[in-house]
């Protein structure tokens, strides 16, 4: 299997403010480009584009293509568990939605200190497994968003675990909060394929400061800066396939350029990314990926991926501050200020990237909401 994967979270829209206005005929067409270069694995989840993503890619795959044709990968929603019961009734939905008698891969989603304990008390690791002896899942494992000492605890405590779903990119690699670095080399201490999410940080590692796209640029006029972030990642020894969120057929075409014959990174090149990475510490100011995963019950309604990338943006263009300020006017039309904030801290809880999201909300408030 060549090593990138189609990821379904970032899927194309006809409307940019409705993450369920899927536009499947793009997809479709986008799909068929995917396989036709020998490209066969898809990875979606049940929360994906405000519950829309696994019903897409039955539409655009599924109901298209032979199940052979393609590898699908999707996830047990341990946010969304309550009880037991839940795992049956949310299972059998995706069967449904997504048009499959079985999935490739299945995997517990999004496992931290509080989804672990949901996962614990509820067995769904237990869970995992009757469905494979049923051959419902070929596979089973589960994403992950914590610290590689939990990671060393719980592979330890299920070793049935094949497969994990981690966040690598050569940013996050020796961030102590994130610990991409530490968490790739717990998992293959335990020997585990590794499928790689995130490799582009959310869009961050592909539209990089000026400073850091001249090195990049100085380097290899040539490449994208997207092309040295999934190469990163898949050039690690025990990477089943990197996932690419991929919205348009700019980003499908030129990930597929470069990943039809991969090679690893070379050790001049990696010096590059080091030089890089201090480059972007610079000039970043909140490390949002834009997963929306703090949006997900926020009572207030705050859109807050999307003030923190209109945040980011005014500190790298103060000049921009008159537009930036008319986007997030619009945005406040429909949802709540960033002032609106509680600080019930229901965000914070599900932040895979540890962001000090409440604090930095009251950031974003005295840049766009001061008189």
């Amino acid at each position: 299997m060549k090593k990138l994967g189609f990821g379904l979270m970032r899927l194309p829209l006809t409307n940019a403010e409705d993450p369920k206005s899927i536009d499947l005929e793009k997809l479709k067409q986008m799909t068929d480009e995917f396989l036709a270069g020998g490209f066969t694995y898809f990875d979606t989840a049940y929360m994906y584009h405000d519950f829309q993503s696994e019903i897409a890619i039955r539409k655009a795959l599924v109901e298209r293509y032979p199940r052979s044709a393609f590898t699908l990968t999707s996830k047990l929603p341990t946010m969304f568990l309550k009880k037991e019961e839940d795992m049956e009734r949310i299972f059998c939905e995706q069967l449904e939605k997504c048009g499959v008698e079985y999935f490739d891969y299945y995997l517990l989603h999004s496992l931290n200190v509080s989804h672990y304990e949901t996962a614990e008390r509820l067995g769904g690791f237990a869970f995992l497994q009757r469905k494979k002896a049923e051959g419902r899942i070929k596979k089973l494992g589960f994403s992950y968003h914590d610290n590689a000492e939990l990671l060393d605890r719980i592979l330890t405590e299920h070793p049935e675990t094949e497969v994990v779903q981690l966040q690598i990119n050569y940013l996050d690699w020796d961030d102590q909060g994130i610990q991409s670095g530490k968490c790739y080399e717990t998992a293959r201490k335990h020997g585990k394929e590794i499928i790689v999410m995130e490799p582009v940080k959310g869009g961050t590692l592909a539209r990089l400061p000026e400073q850091a796209e001249h090195l990049l640029k100085d380097y290899a006029p040539e490449r994208s800066p997207a092309s040295w972030a999934i190469r990163f990642a898949a050039s690690l020894d025990g990477v089943l396939t990197v996932l690419s969120g991929m919205s348009n057929f700019e980003q499908l075409r030129d990930n597929m350029s470069y990943m039809k014959a991969f090679t690893p990174l070379k050790e001049s090149e990696k010096m590059v990314l080091q030089k890089v990475v201090s480059a972007i510490h610079n000039a970043i100011s909140i490390p949002c990926t834009g997963c929306n995963y703090c949006t997900v019950g926020c009572p207030q309604h705050i859109r807050i991926p999307e003030y923190f990338s209109l945040y980011n943006a005014e500190k790298r263009a103060p000049s921009k501050m008159i537009s930036l300020q008319r986007e997030y006017s619009n945005y406040t039309k429909n949802a709540g200020k960033a002032s609106d904030c509680i600080a019930c801290g229901q965000c914070e809880r599900q932040c895979p990237q540890h962001i000090e999201i409440i604090r930095h909300l009251k950031d974003v408030a005295a840049i766009f909401e001061s008189k």
